[in-house]
């Protein structure tokens, strides 16, 4: 009962017209950035976070949670129709979709998507929904130890489920806590790693650092992508599957679903874990397993609806434990943060409305997707057509004007210039920039935990052992360290990150 009133002041919150326009906005946007290839949620909601400065808390947290589940629907579009996963989750989507398209069943394939995407995210929500309560419930018994252990296994969990190299994985890790260290220590109000350089005092904008290393690098990778591409527009005609299609789809929707719910929730997890996760569990347990890489609908039905529950998923620790799983997220706590929201289980008793509205505002959203996602695949395929090289230019002018209105000083602008370089590079390296978003985000936090759980136990360390919660959690990452140390889990990772 307590759930329906809940759920009843969320739908009471998102059904306003304002932000019904920007639920909507979001949603279009996603479905736009997942369709246009490289140019993710993760570098889309980097350029947008300035704007939401002038936006109300509810509507900026809506429009972003809409660019991101709505991306995982855009991404199937090219994965099917042209081969070229639009967002990194539809990687595997490409896999029999596109092979699929190539034996005119391009509409049943869209279809599949769209279907096990809706049905998932809609799933996903009212997981979310269920667990927020107990888990925030929960979240008011940790203390400063609790909560350090906590981000210790989130790190550590972002390292093991990370692709390609392990080293490369710990090193972005790492180079996030140090950037996060640049500023003022919160105890001595001493400056610290500034150089001298008075911008510095007050720490790295996490603004420019998510921008630069997302945005900026992602346009000079994309830029020497080759823009032919061969697409299957004109074979979406009938989009209805036929009797066998449903019998083979509902149960890899469902396996997906549940997969990817679980995935999500994990620290260090996402979509694009969950797509590749259903994928491999589709292959194993499908009857048409020898059909897999040739057009089987099992390997679009399964890692869409994977994707999107995880998407969703997601969403759980964030808003009840204040942890972010993926640099997603991690995004999402700097928007809270740009709106002086504490994310963590607070949210849910301070500021009730904004959590169930933005929870129900996912139903709304997966409502609207699915009606908007088929109708407009040809509008979405064209903008294909424009060349890159004439684009870019104006993304890189208003990310530049965003980054500049946050504290209206250009030296913003170099630093963010400087780490799209470094982004740039970094992907030369193969090293991922998602585990350093995340070590950026969590150092400070982790810092002031840990300094706050030793100044109450008066500097007694064994403070992390001696509390039950902190201590399981800590067993939990050295399991997590165990485990990816493992030679049968090394190659595993080898071949994700290959195939991606």
């Amino acid at each position: 009962m307590e759930l329906l009133n809940h759920l009843a002041l969320g739908f009471e919150t998102a059904f306003t017209l304002q932000n019904l326009i920007y639920c909507f906005v979001g949603c279009i946007l996603g479905t736009l950035i997942g369709v246009l290839p490289g140019l993710g949620p993760i570098a889309t909601i980097a350029m947008l976070l300035p704007a939401t400065y002038s936006l109300p808390p509810i509507a900026a947290l809506i429009m972003l949670a809409g660019i991101y589940y709505g991306a995982q629907y855009g991404g199937s579009t090219t994965a099917i129709l042209i081969n070229i996963p639009g967002e990194s989750s539809s990687v595997v989507t490409a896999i029999d979709g596109y092979q699929m398209a190539r034996n005119g069943r391009a509409g049943v394939a869209l279809f599949t998507a769209g279907v096990g995407s809706f049905f998932a995210g809609c799933v996903a929500t009212l997981v979310l929904a269920a667990f927020a309560t107990p888990l925030s419930e929960l979240a008011f018994k940790f203390g400063p130890a609790e909560y350090f252990s906590l981000m210790v296994l989130g790190l550590i969990g972002a390292v093991v489920l990370a692709s390609g190299s392990l080293i490369k994985a710990i090193a972005m890790i790492v180079l996030g806590l140090l950037l996060g260290l640049v500023g003022t220590d919160v105890n001595s109000g001493t400056s610290r790693y500034a150089f001298d350089i008075p911008q510095l005092t007050d720490g790295l904008g996490f603004v420019g650092l998510a921008m630069g290393m997302f945005g900026f690098a992602e346009i000079m990778l994309n830029l020497e992508q080759k823009e032919k591409r061969e697409t299957f527009l004109d074979t979406v005609t009938n989009l209805w599957p036929k009797k066998a299609d449903f019998k083979r789809m509902i149960p890899s929707i469902l396996r997906g679903t549940l997969l990817g719910s679980i995935l999500g929730i994990l620290p260090g997890g996402g979509a694009a874990l969950a797509s590749f996760g259903a994928y491999s569990l589709e292959k194993k347990t499908s009857k048409f397993s020898h059909e897999f890489g040739k057009g089987a609908i099992e390997g679009v039905a399964g890692p869409e609806s994977a994707n999107n529950a995880a998407a969703q998923t997601s969403f759980i620790p964030l808003l009840t434990l204040g942890i972010p799983p993926n640099a997603v997220m991690a995004l999402m706590v700097g928007a809270m943060t740009i709106h002086n929201i504490q994310p963590g289980p607070q949210v849910m008793t301070n500021n009730p409305a904004l959590f169930w509205g933005l929870i129900a505002s996912m139903w709304i959203g997966n409502v609207m997707l699915i009606i908007l996602n088929l109708p407009l695949i040809g509008m979405w395929v064209k903008l294909l057509t424009i060349p890159y090289r004439h684009m870019y230019p104006a993304i890189l002018v208003f990310c530049c004007i965003g980054v500049y209105t946050v504290n209206n000083t250009t030296f913003d602008i170099y630093l963010t210039a400087l780490f799209g370089i470094l982004g740039y590079i970094f992907s030369k390296l193969e090293c991922e920039p998602a585990p350093l978003l995340l070590g950026f985000v969590l150092g400070p936090m982790m810092e002031e935990y840990f300094r706050r759980a030793l100044l109450l136990s008066r500097g007694d360390f064994t403070v992390f052992l001696t509390r039950p919660l902190s201590c399981g959690l800590l067993i939990a990452a050295v399991l997590m360290v165990a485990l990816v140390s493992l030679p049968s889990f090394k190659r595993t990772r080898e071949e994700a990150f290959v195939e991606e």
